[in-house]
């Protein structure tokens, strides 16, 4: 099994270690700094392996170079995004699988956030890194993709198991609640999540990792077909990408 280790840095990213028990294989996902990487390996005595890149912005990438040459580490990134991904040495695309030892992953590509995005998907261990595209009870912001897109590229994620543990980039929680609650507040899961996730962040605790689960309940980003979602914007008859598309810009503003 994976030990997966999360590294909360800078004002709101979060850094994670997978490290597979059997043989001893470490990766890094999307490290922003390489100071809280290399001292919790030494801590715990791994030798990084492979950085895995989800996408190409600083802070997911701004470490790749510092670490490959600290440790000889392999980076992993999307091959549309080659030119863009500091350090890259394995090229990936959809459908591909990338092996951590006994580890497995499909790699997801999930365009919107940035045209070039990926996720890493852990069927075995049920958990999912998908940095900046789904968050808990939001998304990433639209920043070379378009919301159909994205709203594809949601279903792709939100057709994996129930159980799956989203390991997302950002604590953003308490924000997306927020907004969450402002076109979609009858919602009494919605409610409940957000006292839930005011204590963990009240007591210093993260609120990721999640499950699929309970965000597909929860986030209004991932329900654009939700009739009380679509009443309240007076989308009734639109397509689903569109009242995705009018979330994500009311959320732009919001």
């Amino acid at each position: 099994m994976l030990d997966i280790i999360q590294l909360p840095v800078m004002e709101d990213n979060y850094i994670y270690l997978l490290h597979d028990q059997e043989s001893g294989k470490t990766a890094v996902v999307d490290p922003a700094i390489k100071d809280p990487v290399l001292d919790t390996c030494q801590e715990r005595g791994w030798t990084l392996d492979y950085i895995f890149n989800t996408h190409h912005h600083w802070d997911h990438t701004g470490a790749n170079k510092a670490l490959k040459a600290e440790t000889g580490c392999t980076i992993i990134g999307f091959e549309g995004d080659k030119d863009r991904i500091p350090g890259i040495d394995d090229c990936v695309k959809d459908g591909d699988t990338v092996t951590l030892g006994t580890a497995k992953a499909k790699v997801i590509e999930i365009p919107g956030h940035t045209s070039g995005h990926i996720a890493y998907y852990f069927e075995r261990d049920q958990a999912l890194f998908d940095g900046d595209t789904i968050f808990a009870m939001g998304c990433g912001r639209l920043f070379e993709g378009t919301p159909k897109q994205m709203w594809h590229s949601m279903q792709k994620l939100t057709a994996l198991p129930d159980e799956t543990k989203i390991y997302c980039a950002h604590e953003y929680t308490l924000s997306n609640g927020k907004f969450a609650l402002s076109i979609d507040g009858n919602n009494q899961d919605l409610v409940t999540r957000m006292d839930q996730c005011r204590a963990l962040r009240e007591a210093g605790k993260a609120t990721v990792p999640f499950t699929l689960g309970e965000d597909k309940r929860t986030n209004p980003f991932l329900r654009p077909f939700d009739p009380a979602i679509r009443q309240h914007l007076q989308m009734e008859q639109a397509s689903d990408s569109d009242v995705f598309g009018k979330i994500r810009a009311l959320k732009d503003n919001f």
